[in-house]
């Protein structure tokens, strides 16, 4: 995994790795406290395909449980990758919600990713 500084105050980890780093809850906190730990940031965007499928299947529920531990955290999340194959109206639903929210968005690209940690930051 590679850690990328961007952003307009250089406090956003992106996260470049072709392989998946969050399996489970416990992998996904250790992931990011890896990154809050290396890179002095708690913003973080991954890309999709980084992700276990399960996160997208909401009756496994690993996405609520994930998305609640970065929440106690304050660990803030952007998911970059095409959605739209995903035919489920929950996460549909699951996906609206969390991109009106400020602490995990799902987004496109990782320049919207980027946009919408920073337009968010001071409403944390």
């Amino acid at each position: 995994m590679n850690i990328i500084i961007k952003g307009k105050q250089n406090n956003i980890a992106v996260v470049d790795s072709e392989e998946i780093l969050i399996s489970d809850s416990t992998s996904a906190l250790d992931m990011a406290m890896s990154i809050q730990y290396e890179a002095n940031t708690s913003d973080i965007v991954i890309p999709k395909q980084c992700i276990i499928e399960d996160f997208f299947q909401l009756s496994t529920k690993l996405a609520g449980e994930i998305l609640q531990k970065y929440m106690n955290y304050g660990i803030r999340i952007a998911i970059v990758g095409d959605f739209s194959e995903y035919k489920s109206k929950a996460l549909k639903d699951f996906i609206y919600e969390s991109n009106k929210g400020k602490y995990f968005f799902f987004v496109l690209t990782e320049q919207d990713a980027i946009e919408k940690l920073e337009s968010t930051k001071n409403r944390v």
